[in-house]
């Protein structure tokens, strides 16, 4: 496992750009299409090797040999299913529902994690209204976060809000959201992504040295 002084920020920030662009969005055809011309599983890092590295790397790579833009609508329903409606979806990418007791959309933990957003000059352009707590967009913060530790590795103020993030606003809750994306998944795609970005958040925990905050899940 990486450790601050080992860890590659650059590859990094990649990692979360793709998380933020795959959980965010219905899929597309282009997007599953550069997956594959890009290579994406190959030059996945190994990190440490995890359980959950290599069977993300498995699923993914599985699913990516056998797709034709014919299993684009497969994909999206599974997309819908898991992330997004028109039922409750399954694993409900939005922090509250997990940390408050009623499971409301913009509840008090969004109201926490907008207060430090702003605290931090931190915000967003949205395409359409979302929760700004949905896990997506905490892999844009990431992003944005580690892009500023490709310029600057020893940032300290950079170092200090990317772990206050990790360890108060998304890892306490974001592992479930992913636990239950990969019980409900009817895709090897999305089942992959899931165990991957399982990783990637543990490697960061691992890196920036932050045990999550412990908390009541209500899901």
């Amino acid at each position: 496992m990486p450790s601050i002084n080992t860890f590659d920020f650059q590859a990094g920030q990649g990692i979360a750009r793709i998380l933020h662009n795959v959980l965010l969005n219905y899929p597309t055809d282009e997007l599953v299409s550069n997956f594959k011309q890009y290579d994406v599983v190959e030059t996945w890092p190994e990190f440490g090797h995890s359980q959950d590295n290599q069977m993300g790397k498995t699923a993914l790579s599985r699913y990516l040999s056998d797709y034709s833009s014919e299993r684009l609508d497969e994909l999206k329903l599974d997309y819908g299913q898991l992330f997004f409606g028109p039922e409750e979806p399954n694993a409900m990418p939005w922090g509250s529902v997990y940390l408050g007791e009623e499971q409301l959309l913009n509840d008090k933990s969004t109201l926490k994690l907008l207060a430090f957003y702003k605290e931090q000059g931190i915000d967003f352009e949205l395409a359409y209204n979302q929760p700004q707590d949905h896990i997506a967009l905490f892999f844009a913060v990431i992003d944005r976060l580690l892009g500023l530790l490709v310029e600057n590795p020893d940032d300290g103020a950079v170092r200090r809000t990317l772990s206050v993030l990790l360890q108060h606003h998304m890892l306490p809750w974001s592992h479930r959201c992913l636990e239950l994306a990969i019980e409900h998944s009817q895709t090897d795609f999305y089942s992959g992504i899931a165990h991957l970005a399982l990783d990637f958040q543990k490697v960061l925990a691992e890196v920036f040295q932050v045990i999550p905050m412990p908390v009541r899940l209500y899901r």
